[in-house]
């Protein structure tokens, strides 16, 4: 069985610096493998107009401020940058931190955003996706020391780019977030070190299915790619009052509980619930989970996800 490893995703909504700040350094301190944060210039849970934090540059921030824990974004936006410079950025957080960067990116969605600032948002889903794959090809060869020119058709125009200095650790790896069957696990397959979904266990061991046969087509291990499942989990003693804790963390964020409906990802409950949901897709392979904190961050949860909710699923009996 493949160790269990805990990230933490705080919302960069409705946030301030000191309160995030210090919920990164106590995850650090607590030794979750990795600190994440959005990429968006706009809310994405209720009222778009909230104050909201910048990905990169808060990244850059918690690189000086956190010592052990694993650094990236959930996911970047592809079209908020120019690739070869979203790269050059990350690798000097990669410096600043001392190895520990994760180039997290996906093809973008939230189109509210993009028309505000005035940023490209292409024709639809399917050409901003043909913009990631040829994106991810690009920071690979960069991060991995080499030279990228862009086709003469292509959405780049890279011409004989190179990036130094190169990352802290040989292989820096990326992320990429989403489980679009035809495109996005496609290049999951080629590129991705870890893959982020999210979905119920009976879905998300379906796209996991669809990777497989993706990385037999390529001619890739998949078991090279660390599957990892976004999650928002909230922890008390009674599943009611965790309910009652997440609504009230909504309603800061300006989020009706109406929004929420259906949306598998918000776990609510004890710890032992919280450790049945987690050893239910450890049987499906996911042995990564990422969960995700909606300011002003309940340490509660952040403390008893690692130090009570972990123990119980590594000593839990599973499957040969």
């Amino acid at each position: 069985m493949s160790e269990l490893k805990l990230g933490i995703n705080l919302w960069s909504q409705a946030s301030a610096w000191p309160a995030f700040l210090a919920a990164a350094k106590r995850a650090d301190e607590l030794g979750y493998d990795h600190v994440w944060t959005w990429d968006h210039l706009y809310a994405i849970f209720g009222d778009p107009h909230q104050d909201i934090i910048e990905g990169y540059t808060a990244l850059a921030a918690l690189a000086m401020a956190t010592e052990r824990t694993q650094l990236g974004l959930f996911v970047g936006a592809n079209t908020f940058r120019n690739p070869g410079l979203a790269t050059k950025c990350l690798v000097t957080i990669d410096h600043i931190s001392g190895g520990r960067a994760i180039l997290g990116i996906g093809g973008a969605w939230m189109e509210p955003e993009h028309q505000a600032f005035g940023i490209d948002f292409g024709t639809g889903f399917g050409q901003r996706l043909d913009w990631l794959a040829e994106a991810v090809a690009a920071i690979r060869t960069l991060l991995d020391g080499g030279e990228v020119t862009s086709e003469p058709d292509g959405r780049y125009a890279f011409d004989h780019l190179r990036i130094r200095p190169l990352p802290v650790r040989p292989h820096l790896p990326i992320m990429i977030g989403g489980g679009g069957e035809k495109k996005t696990l496609r290049i999951v397959a080629q590129h991705a070190d870890l893959w982020n979904v999210f979905g119920a266990p009976e879905i998300v061991a379906h796209k996991n299915e669809v990777l497989r046969a993706h990385c037999r087509d390529v001619g890739r291990d998949p078991e090279a790619i660390e599957r990892t499942l976004g999650c928002k989990i909230t922890i008390r003693n009674t599943e009611t009052e965790a309910r009652r804790v997440e609504r009230a963390l909504l309603e800061h964020n300006r989020t009706p509980m109406s929004w929420i409906e259906g949306d598998d990802s918000f776990w609510p409950g004890t710890p032992e619930q919280i450790a049945e949901k987690i050893v239910g897709y450890r049987r499906v392979g996911f042995h990564t989970f990422v969960n995700e904190l909606a300011a002003p961050y309940d340490a509660e949860t952040i403390e008893r996800l690692i130090t009570e909710v972990k123990p119980m699923v590594e000593s839990a009996a599973m499957p040969a």
